[in-house]
């Protein structure tokens, strides 16, 4: 388990985040949202061991994060940051091999070209795998740096421990289909074991793929549980939500019970996210082909 325990963090004067606890177990995917400003990626940051906590506790496992070596951290924690600025012209399959570092020693060198393929066949671009990435669109790149740090925390079966995977605003700058086509990944390797911790900024998103959903507001957990309650709970109700006549909180939004489970079946949840359509001309383009 990855867990912060009643965290404090400030700059200068000001106090970013105020006794948050926040617990990520293996083969869930969690959801942190909330207002600009709120400490959100600040805490990603403390649970990525990038920031150390003022305050409280950040462990992997039970060990603290100070505690861990900095290589076998790596190992078991991957982070997909809003910007990752790279300006040099490698091919999409070395970027990808950046990932394998801290693997260097304990891996043959066939073993990463394996790993880097099977990441890249699982984020869609196997295709790209010798193209420059400075000439990729933006999409294309956000897809390369998440098979990269899928790379880093791949296999989860070498006896380490579960492995986490934590995006910070992943769907910023992307269409409707991208947007989903991340999550629809981070939603893949939670159903394989892999923690997930996404900061999102849209409820629909929130609603529709994870398992949990914590609301950050002024630098402390406003609320932490399954969406049905987290979105439907008269204490919180995101800005943008309102009411509608047929079962949708409005077009665009799934409805809290629509939210594909891992404790319902697939059969489910396939009915559930039809119903939805029927209720959201948006939802629709989930089921576009991702084109770029």
């Amino acid at each position: 388990m990855l867990s912060a325990s009643n965290v404090r963090f400030a700059r200068g004067d000001r106090e970013i985040l105020r006794g948050v606890s926040l617990a990520l177990t293996p083969g869930e995917l969690v959801a942190v949202i909330g207002p600009n400003g709120a400490g959100k990626s600040t805490l990603l940051q403390l649970l990525s061991g990038a920031l150390a906590a003022r305050g409280g506790a950040v462990t992997l496992d039970g060990a603290p994060l100070n505690r861990w070596c900095r290589q076998a951290l790596a190992r078991r924690r991957a982070v997909l940051s809003q910007t990752a600025t790279l300006g040099f012209p490698f091919r999409v399959l070395d970027v990808v091999l950046l990932g394998r570092s801290p693997h260097a020693g304990r891996a043959a060198h066939r073993d990463d070209l394996q790993v880097a393929e099977a990441a890249m066949r699982e984020t869609g671009i196997l295709h790209l795998a010798d193209r420059v990435y400075t000439t990729l669109s933006g999409g294309e790149r956000q897809r390369v740096q998440l098979a990269r740090a899928l790379a880093q925390i791949w296999p989860a079966s070498d006896g380490e421990g579960g492995r986490y995977l934590l995006l910070d605003e992943p769907t910023n700058n992307l269409d409707l289909a991208h947007q989903h086509a991340i999550l629809q990944i981070g939603r893949r390797l939670a159903g394989r074991g892999t923690g997930v911790l996404a900061i999102l900024h849209d409820p629909n998103l929130a609603a529709l793929h994870a398992d949990r959903i914590a609301v950050l507001k002024d630098g402390a957990i406003l609320i932490d549980g399954l969406p049905d309650t987290v979105l439907t709970r008269p204490r919180w109700r995101p800005p943008s939500v309102s009411p509608s006549p047929c079962g949708a909180t409005r077009p665009g939004i799934a409805p809290t019970s629509s939210r594909p489970s891992r404790h319902r079946s697939a059969q489910q949840a396939d009915r559930m996210r039809s119903r939805w359509t029927m209720y959201s001309p948006e939802a629709a383009m989930i089921r576009m082909p991702v084109t770029v």
